[in-house]
């Protein structure tokens, strides 16, 4: 069983925790009306990580805890700015399964042992406003720690944290820091404790290859490409531990991720070695799949739902909704499953080893060194060549099975032009930023009409079942008819959109 909170906190430099004499009146600091002290609290961590401190690298920290009022083992994951989410499981001797499996994006199944011992005496401080709201916490630590490594090396030292309440304004944190920099008190140099422990009992800080030293111009071809395929490689590895939580939107991210990986590596073979890319990408496009299942029948069942609540009462017969659900709860419990077995896999470790690789040992080619604009150029063009011919291919046919495929393949071409642009709007502006956003128009409109062909499979199918057992049918074909008119309109939206997109100067302005 686990829990989790965001937490948001900034960390500060402080003098003493013995004499506190330093520490400013904050009061009348925002809407700070009262500072009152909660007492002291000996708190114990140790901290888990890989030997090559995985966690660490990827900014997670996997801590057991004793003391205080939250003892257990804590999981804490990077959000954006000062935050983090922090997910905890109850006080035990070994880490429990469901932590594991949070870290495994990040570890990549190697082993966690204890890497450093932390021990803090605080003194626990709570900002008040007038009404008695608790607007945040702020506390003194004297820390203490030891390293589990080698031979134990020990340091000390004493900091002071500001962490919001869960309902309180990010705004009070800077107008706190305000009071505090007019007292010469800093924000600490370190992240974390565990950051600092680290670098000050001489385990060292953890560092990721640095292949700019090695092989990357800075400002080329490869070095915008890298950064791109950096960024991407972060979110997948980031977004793991949510979907393993079933968090909303996080299988949709991640599969998306998935599919901008594989476009990128495919679109700029010129610059990394497809000889090495290419099997990345296959993984990448089996990850995508599997998850798929879930997202897919995600996105189906919030359509059909909207459309049985749109309908008349009196057009409902039958069992409509039981038989709904019995689809939905059937397909829903099978796709998680398979989400689940996907994400514990050998074979998604591979992957997840196989990105780490390719990040932080690049194979590049010869183009990579070049300035990015002509290689980007070409790129960008090439694919949008493929959707252009798609496209014309599509809109020749006639409505039916054959046209729907072939709108089905132009999306896909859609997708990889308008990803191909992503890592080159720095180095062609704004012309790449427009093409971008005429083409996903152009992907919006194809994918509104994919999403009718999915949804026509499913009725069918449901409607069959309903058949099968003996009852009435009618609220289904009206289902099926309606979503054949919603691929018509489709149909008939598309051209003057891919118009927008498909303009001469639109590809004159990329290629100047």
């Amino acid at each position: 069983m686990t829990e989790s909170q965001r937490e948001t906190e900034r960390k500060y430099e402080a003098p003493s925790a013995d004499d506190t004499s330093w520490l400013p009146d904050l009061t009348g600091t925002d809407v700070i009306a009262s500072v009152v002290d909660q007492g002291t609290e000996d708190l114990d961590a140790v901290y888990y990580d890989t030997d090559d401190l995985r966690l660490a690298r990827a900014s997670a920290t996997l801590r057991r805890r004793t003391g205080g009022s939250d003892a257990g083992w804590h999981l804490k994951l990077p959000l954006s700015g000062d935050s983090r989410e922090e997910v905890r499981a109850p006080l035990s001797e070994e880490l429990p399964d469901a932590l594991r499996e949070l870290t495994l994006s990040r570890t990549r199944g190697a082993e966690l042992r204890p890497v450093v011992r932390i021990r803090s005496d605080r003194g626990v401080r709570q900002l008040v406003a007038s009404d008695g709201t608790a607007l945040a916490e702020l506390s003194v630590d004297a820390v203490r720690a030891e390293s589990l490594l080698g031979a134990g090396t020990r340091a000390a030292w004493t900091e002071m944290e500001v962490e919001l309440a869960p309902d309180a304004d990010l705004g009070l944190l800077d107008a706190v820091e305000k009071t505090l920099g007019s007292h010469a008190i800093g924000r600490a140099h370190s992240p974390s404790k565990l950051a600092r422990a680290l670098e000050e009992t001489g385990i060292g800080a953890p560092r990721v290859p640095d292949r700019r030293a090695e092989a990357v111009v800075p400002g080329s071809a490869g070095d915008e490409i890298l950064r791109y395929v950096d960024e991407r490689v972060r979110t997948l590895v980031d977004l793991d531990p949510g979907v393993r939580r079933d968090l909303p939107d996080a299988v949709h991210q991640m599969r998306t991720t998935c599919r901008r990986l594989r476009s990128v590596l495919r679109s700029y073979r010129s610059v990394l070695d497809r000889k090495v890319t290419d099997p990345v990408r296959d993984e990448l496009k089996w990850l995508g799949a599997e998850l798929g299942a879930e997202r897919d029948h995600e996105v189906l069942r919030e359509r059909l739902a909207a459309r049985i609540e749109e309908l008349p009462r009196e057009l409902v017969f039958g069992e409509t909704a039981a038989r709904f659900q019995m689809w939905d709860v059937g397909d829903t419990s099978e796709a998680r499953l398979r989400t689940l077995a996907t994400l514990n896999s050998p074979r998604h470790l591979a992957l997840l080893t196989s990105l780490a690789t390719l990040t932080e040992r690049p194979p590049l080619r010869g183009r990579a060194a070049r300035p990015p604009e002509k290689v980007m150029q070409k790129a960008v063009l090439k694919e949008y060549g493929r959707l252009s011919d798609r496209m014309a291919h599509a809109l020749d046919l006639p409505p039916g099975t054959k046209r729907d495929k072939a709108l089905h393949e132009a999306r896909k071409a859609a997708k990889k032009t308008r990803y191909a642009t992503e890592p080159a709007r720095d180095a062609l502006g704004k012309p790449a930023k427009r093409l971008g956003k005429r083409i996903k128009a152009v992907q919006q409109v194809l994918g509104d009409h994919q999403d009718t062909v999915v949804a026509r499979d499913a009725v069918r199918t449901v409607a069959l079942a309903a058949h099968a057992a003996g009852e009435p049918s009618f609220t289904w074909g009206l289902l099926y008819g309606q979503e054949q008119a919603a691929a018509e309109r489709a149909e008939r939206e598309l051209p003057p959109v891919w118009a927008e997109a498909s303009q001469r100067a639109l590809r004159k302005a990329l290629s100047r």
